[in-house]
């Protein structure tokens, strides 16, 4: 099942998958408890909230209209491969688009995550870049609407 959840309930996640198990309390973002910002999560009977995602209104220089930065998206190990993050990411697309207007979606990739997002109708829009002590990704975006 999925559903908007709160800040707290994305850290145990985002500790595990995106930080090395660095304490839970440690992963916030900036923007995470900003009244525009969203969090979603799939939440399996037997094991809790197995797979999170978080969206801000953030917009990039040369794009026009209402644009969101996906972030701190994340699966649980034992559920990864089974489409829960595409079936979570397509609900929160569903809500950017009917909901909040939105125009547009983009992130910071990890590189581990480039063919998911590709699969899902992003595309590059930069080089690859490190960023320190978490790794290597790319900005992808996607238009919605």
């Amino acid at each position: 099942m999925i559903r908007f959840i709160s800040t707290e309930d994305t850290l145990p996640l985002r500790s595990r998958v995106l930080r090395d198990g660095a304490p839970p309390d440690s992963c916030y973002f900036q923007g995470d408890d900003s009244p525009d910002t969203f969090h979603m999560g799939y939440v399996s009977s037997q094991q809790g909230i197995i797979c999170v995602l978080s969206c801000q209104p953030e917009t990039m220089d040369g794009y026009e209209g209402l644009g969101y930065r996906l972030r701190g998206m994340a699966t649980h190990p034992d559920w990864r491969g089974k489409g829960i993050g595409s079936l979570l990411l397509d609900a929160a697309i569903d809500h950017l688009t009917t909901v909040l207007m939105a125009d547009y979606l983009w992130c910071n990739a990890r590189r581990a995550a480039y063919d998911f997002y590709l699969h899902l109708g992003f595309s590059f829009l930069s080089e690859e870049f490190e960023i320190p002590g978490i790794g290597p990704h790319k900005v992808m975006f996607r238009r919605l609407g």
